[in-house]
């Protein structure tokens, strides 16, 4: 089996307002194979809290606006270090980019098939090392380097 065109529309939209959030790293997984509840995974994430909340904001008021869909369960917003969206058809993952690197989910879903995504979603692989590399460089500068 794998993911219906309804999650692959749902995946798109939602990569896409990542992405124009910001996002990093943003990836897809048609996890239909393995899975019985959902049929496709959306990841994401970003450098702080704030911006966590602000890209889940823009995927959900997209897919409502757009497409109509509403999650079933929104989950993790107290501390927005890994908010998860349920639209029964997919499921959203955004993490602060410490949770991204600890719970490491693609490692989990490795084996299933990435699903394709906007170029805009393409182009955020690797964003979390470069902005993880600028940000050891400016705490270097600033004489925090110590405290690592």
């Amino acid at each position: 089996m794998t993911a219906t065109d309804r999650s692959i529309e749902l995946i798109q939209t939602a990569a896409q307002a990542a992405a124009d959030k910001l996002a990093h790293d943003i990836i897809a997984y048609d996890v239909s194979d393995v899975l019985s509840i959902t049929d496709a995974f959306l990841l994401a994430s970003a450098p702080n809290d704030r911006q966590v909340k602000s890209i889940v904001d823009e995927i959900e008021e997209r897919l409502q606006k757009e497409l109509g869909a509403k999650p079933v369960r929104r989950e993790g917003d107290r501390d927005a270090r890994w908010i998860l969206l349920d639209y029964v058809d997919i499921v959203v993952h955004v993490q602060h980019s410490e949770e991204r690197v600890f719970y490491a989910l693609e490692r989990l879903w490795k084996d299933c098939p990435e699903l394709e995504l906007p170029a805009d979603a393409q182009a955020t692989r690797g964003k979390a090392q470069e902005h993880a590399e600028l940000q050891a460089e400016e705490d270097a500068d600033a004489g925090f380097g110590d405290l690592r």
